[in-house]
């Protein structure tokens, strides 16, 4: 909230600000759901010790808790149709967020995703026009991106998954 702000990523209303630091977060409950898809009991277990527990985690995440939260993104972005961002006429630090979290739930469930964006054309063209503006894709192709991995919050169990 407080970088948007200065960096020219938040609207400039009280209330346009709000709005953004109410989608951010969200954004912050959809990743806690999704780290919790493979620490279902604690963070403290390593994933294979609670593997039984994040099949079935991940199965109603994936069933229920994604489509929901993506579901209600989409429904935000069909509000602002000229815009095609989630606050306003111009991106915002929640747009990068989204942006973000889609790239992660590639990675981690590349098989729910491929069902799931069928119905999220809005947030898949977000996606998509994040990852064009210049400087981000300039980012994109750099080395300073760290590539998602086993070690963050967006990690691929194929077993987690589901089906092609």
């Amino acid at each position: 909230m407080y970088l948007g702000a200065r960096h020219g990523l938040a609207p400039a209303s009280e209330a346009g600000k709000l709005w953004a630091h109410q989608l951010q977060l969200t954004i912050a409950d959809l990743i806690q759901e999704v780290h919790d898809t493979h620490h279902p009991i604690s963070g403290n277990l390593y994933y294979e010790d609670q593997r039984r527990e994040a099949r079935l985690r991940a199965a109603d995440f994936l069933k229920a808790r994604a489509p929901k939260y993506l579901g209600y993104f989409e429904r935000i972005l069909a509000r602002n149709p000229a815009s095609g961002h989630l606050a306003g006429a111009r991106p915002t630090y929640p747009d990068l967020s989204l942006f973000q979290v889609v790239s992660g739930l590639r990675y981690a469930f590349p098989n729910a995703m491929a069902r799931l964006e069928k119905k999220l054309p809005r947030t898949v063209a977000l996606h998509r026009a994040v990852a064009a503006r210049p400087r981000v894709a300039a980012y994109l192709a750099s080395d300073r991106r760290i590539p998602f991995n086993q070690e963050g919050i967006f990690r691929h169990y194929a077993e987690l998954d589901g089906k092609p």
